[in-house]
């Protein structure tokens, strides 16, 4: 089918066309960074082509160069054969208004923690130069690290992971920013080793009970293991971010954590927090937050 695609396609519709095609006629898994065949298509095609992301119509009918034509349609086939998700195929992710470079060693960002930096904590945090130390754990490809630089332009920043690997590329967007003098990177497990007081900590820790890791498309087989799973219930990193989150917060500090579709769960363990949950685009069932007196029990 490649061979004969590369001799009978032509345009930018052609390949949108034939691309969708395949993605749906392959079943694939849509979620990292797009919901339906369409969509990852014309992205896979815009950015491969170098053409802007957010313009698809002028191009549709611009022919193209066979050797264009051959490296889309080798984009195409990996995703379909290999399942690969399209930000791996790319090296790109967006959130918001900022892109990232990601590749195999972390996941692919889809916090809904980025939605609620700056304004939407203003009930907590009233003005963005209160926040002079901040804290992510988990940081992955660092993508929450740099939008809390952005929103946070008074704080240096501790983005920590434990995956030398994810560290490696979190340092890249890091510079891409140019936030080296701003963020710094530590290789350690959660808080382990870390020192002083922050007056904002977020986490996307591993959040897959055992169950549904067995159950994962194979498009999350290509991310890291360690960043999905966290024991039986999904909760073992959460745990441990609840039990030490206090000791590391200044007072009126906040704890803002992903916990995925573990809401129930989470508040039958500790029926004693006063856990607030807050709106994202996916619901309000996704990220709660939590400050250091309600840790505490402090009234």
């Amino acid at each position: 089918m490649f061979a004969e695609a590369a001799k009978q396609l032509s345009t930018v519709r052609d390949l949108l066309r034939f691309a969708v095609s395949r993605f749906n006629d392959a079943g694939l898994h849509f979620g990292h960074g797009s919901n339906n065949a369409h969509d990852e298509a014309a992205y896979l095609i815009l950015h491969t082509l170098n053409l802007p992301l957010d313009i698809l119509d002028p191009y549709l009918d611009a022919k193209l160069l066979q050797s264009e034509i051959v490296e889309v349609l080798e984009l195409i086939e990996r995703r379909v054969t290999d399942r690969v998700p399209v930000a791996y195929l790319t090296n790109q992710a967006w959130q918001g208004d900022f892109d990232f470079y990601v590749d195999e060693r972390v996941i692919v960002p889809r916090s809904f923690i980025y939605e609620l930096l700056g304004e939407p904590l203003q009930p907590w945090i009233e003005h963005e130069e209160l926040v002079h130390r901040a804290l992510d754990l988990c940081t992955g490809s660092g993508c929450l690290a740099v939008q809390m630089a952005h929103h946070y332009p008074a704080a240096e920043i501790d983005a920590v992971d434990l995956s030398l690997d994810a560290l490696e590329v979190a340092s890249i967007n890091v510079e891409d920013y140019g936030l080296q003098d701003r963020i710094n990177l530590i290789h350690t497990d959660l808080f382990e080793g870390l020192e002083g007081t922050y007056d904002l900590i977020v986490s996307n820790p591993p959040y897959v009970d055992a169950e549904s890791v067995d159950e994962l498309p194979p498009e999350y087989l290509h991310e890291p293991e360690l960043a999905l799973g966290s024991g039986s219930d999904g909760l073992d990193a959460t745990r441990e971010i609840i039990l030490q989150a206090a000791k590391f917060l200044n007072p009126k500090g906040v704890l803002l954590v992903e916990i995925g579709h573990n809401r129930d769960v989470l508040e039958a363990a500790y029926p004693e927090l006063p856990f607030t949950w807050l709106e994202t685009s996916g619901g309000d069932g996704f990220v709660f937050l939590l400050t250091r007196e309600q840790l505490l029990g402090e009234k």
